[in-house]
């Protein structure tokens, strides 16, 4: 089954929702940490700032649990930004677990594929034909090895431009690319960070 690549950002509970995603559509998917997520100003800023600019597909399970997940970042996030994916209510339990959750329904990680693209489109999704193309003026790892944010000597440098732009300390590079390209272009990433002004 070909990946249908969706322009929102989609946000989960937990990493075996996102794998699980991940294996559906061509997406960027971030999770919450269960939680987590009421104490983590860090990865609420983040979250707050990926709804700016490419908005957010929120998608959690749908027992009491993730209702209140759910229910904290509607309130805690831009709510013009915010489309709501729900996956329908499921008895079962997930292969990996030896006994279903507490209220013995299926989570986001034990829907079948064909169900989570039925919730994405129902939330109003923005579904891509197109094939992913990097764009011409995208951030790459030569840039980060070039401006000394990955390589020999650079956490001092990537953990300042992190506090810099609000984003969580413990971001991979990988990561940390990814989240460049949603927030800048490599012309605006230059200007702000690196121009004659500025040395990061």
């Amino acid at each position: 089954m070909k990946k249908q690549r969706i322009k929102e950002v989609i946000v989960v509970e937990g990493r075996y929702d996102r794998n699980m995603l991940l294996q559906v559509v061509d997406a960027t998917v971030v999770e919450t940490g269960g939680f987590s997520v009421f104490n983590d100003r860090e990865k609420l800023n983040f979250l707050r700032r990926l709804a700016e600019k490419r908005g957010l597909i929120l998608l959690t399970d749908s027992d009491g649990a993730g209702f209140v997940i759910r229910n904290y970042l509607k309130g805690a996030l831009p709510k013009e930004h915010i489309k709501q994916a729900y996956i329908p209510d499921m008895p079962g339990k997930e292969r990996r677990k030896r006994k279903p959750g507490k209220e013995g329904k299926l989570g986001v990680e034990g829907m079948s594929p064909q169900v989570l693209l039925e919730a994405l489109r129902r939330s109003g999704a923005t579904f891509a034909d197109e094939s992913p193309t990097m764009e011409k003026n995208a951030i790459t790892k030569a840039d980060l090895l070039e401006k000394g944010l990955i390589g020999p000597g650079s956490v001092a440098r990537r953990q300042a431009l992190l506090r810099e732009l609000s984003l969580p300390a413990h971001l991979t590079p990988n990561a940390l690319l990814e989240a460049l390209n949603i927030l800048f272009t490599l012309g605006e990433f230059d200007a702000q960070f690196f121009g004659d002004n500025n040395q990061m």
